[in-house]
């Protein structure tokens, strides 16, 4: 059985799991600039109730986006430092697909258009099919991730929206036959995980990078030293 971490701060929630066989441990709560801080703590503790040291893990799952800027590059400097630290690989999940496959484990929906509120009014939305409701890598992307006005959005005939941007443009998105208010939680990542690493998805610490869609920009000095800390903590573990 698999021994995953998984994270998420692409968004204002904050989402850590532990998977250790069949053992899940998960925490949720308020993420954005608090990110940054508390993502290591939760993770040592979420791995310490877990019974496993980073060195055991089979991959350490985060999101790469698309989200918030600074959200994106701390879940990948954190995720860079543990695997450079550990020598474990990495395993990086489109933010999207994990709201598209949070959709399909809780309300049973197979075709959906999963959007994200992009704030500076723009959702980013990328379109997923599962096949007969099962948990793998199959669900196929239908389109590339567009990142749009909310009144461009288009939901083809028998898919479902499901995301956060509800809240924020309400009926400026397109009619659709149900609405899912669902976030990328790494629970979810944990689910697309295994067939994700069937198909040889994971990646080197070094070649691990955000999915921005918008212009990409330099790293800040808070997220370098969380790679430097990532790396410590995780030697300090071995």
């Amino acid at each position: 059985m698999l021994k995953l971490l998984a994270f998420d701060t692409s968004t204002d929630h904050l989402s850590v799991a532990v998977q250790n066989g069949d053992l899940l441990i998960e925490h949720s709560g308020a993420g954005g600039a608090q990110s940054s801080t508390t993502l290591l703590p939760l993770i040592l503790q979420l791995l310490a109730q877990a019974g496993l040291t980073l060195r055991e893990l089979d991959a350490i799952v985060f999101g790469r986006g698309p989200g918030s800027f600074t959200g994106l590059r701390t879940a990948c400097a954190v995720a860079q430092g543990l695997g450079f630290g550990a020598g474990v690989p990495l395993l990086p999940v489109d933010t999207l697909h994990a709201v598209a496959e949070e959709a399909r484990h809780c309300f049973g929906v197979t075709r959906v258009v999963a959007v994200l509120d992009a704030r500076m009014d723009q959702v980013y939305a990328a379109r997923y099919v599962f096949d007969d409701q099962n948990v793998d890598a199959d669900s196929r992307n239908l389109a590339e991730v567009h990142l749009l006005a909310p009144e461009a959005l288009l939901v083809p005939p028998g898919f479902a929206l499901a995301g956060n941007a509800f809240a924020a443009y309400g009926e400026r998105l397109a009619a659709a036959t149900a609405r899912y208010p669902v976030l990328p939680t790494a629970v979810a990542m944990l689910r697309l995980a295994p067939a994700l690493l069937a198909i040889g998805r994971s990646v080197a610490p070094a070649d691990a990078a955000p999915l921005y869609v918008r212009d990409k920009v330099a790293q800040t000095t808070e997220e370098r030293a969380a790679i430097k800390a990532g790396a410590v903590v995780a030697t300090a573990l071995k």
